[in-house]
């Protein structure tokens, strides 16, 4: 029922927006394809403070694992076998202590290397591939004509009579990235919003009215045949255009580095 009230309301908000353009606007659709980072960022001073925090508040609430309760017996055993005129049962004495075993770990884990997070799109700067750049989030930008000009900005195109804008969104990210990009729509109302009038004159036309759709990637690639970016949000400064730009950074979730 509740999903059910969302698609009314995106429903009656598509004819809204479209009975207000009349035929002075074009009503178009934009995508923002967001790969999220595929390893942890690195902590920024407020992060490793909380992270400290908590470590502290952890271990003084905790009990002791099994772990420390096994190094404490060892140390009683160590004792007893002091004694020469004490009974030990052998077979209660650890072959393996608990020192013997952290010792054991820490050669193996100095022994341990950390793969590279640098892959060979960052050797090379290939910015066409999204395994780039993996502690970062990255945006997909591709190459478009508008008008007689060509602009890198996000997938985009024009809502078709008996569409929903969701369904222009996803038509329209199947025509300019092809069917083996998969992605996760979040939401079934726009996210952000951006109006453009046109540089020259077009019959009966202003400009257009664009709606943002916000997904997350999920797999597979672009079409080959499209000519598309995976940016960085300061690569998309350098690349985009100012004011759309900014209107697509207002519903993006900053960076915390």
């Amino acid at each position: 029922m509740f999903l059910k009230r969302i698609l009314n309301t995106e429903i009656f908000l598509s004819q809204r927006v479209f009975s207000r353009a009349n035929s002075s606007w074009d009503v178009v659709t934009g995508v923002c394809v967001e790969r999220l980072p595929v390893v942890t960022p690195p902590l920024n001073e407020i992060q490793k403070k909380y992270k400290e925090f908590l470590w502290t508040v952890e271990v003084e609430n905790s009990l002791k694992s099994d772990h420390e309760l096994r190094h404490e017996n060892d140390k009683k055993q160590a004792e007893i076998l002091k004694r020469e005129s004490a009974e030990v049962d052998l077979d209660a004495v650890s072959k393996i202590t608990a020192q013997d075993f952290e010792d054991s770990a820490t050669e193996e884990f100095a022994q341990f290397k950390f793969a590279s997070i640098e892959t060979e799109a960052d050797k090379k700067g290939d910015k066409s591939t999204h395994d780039r750049c993996l502690q970062r989030h990255l945006i997909l930008v591709t190459e478009q004509k508008l008008g007689s000009d060509v602009k890198n900005i996000l997938p985009h195109g024009q809502w078709k009579e008996g569409e929903t804008l969701r369904q222009t969104a996803e038509r329209v990210l199947q025509e300019k990235c092809g069917p083996g990009l998969k992605v996760d729509f979040l939401s079934n109302a726009p996210c952000g919003f951006y109006k453009y009038k046109y540089p020259t004159a077009v019959e009966g036309k202003i400009g257009a009215k664009v709606f943002f759709y916000y997904a997350n990637y999920k797999g597979g690639d672009v079409n080959f045949k499209a000519k598309s970016n995976w940016l960085t949000r300061k690569e998309m400064t350098e690349v985009l255009p100012d004011r759309y730009n900014k209107a697509i950074r207002e519903f993006l979730i900053e960076e915390t580095y």
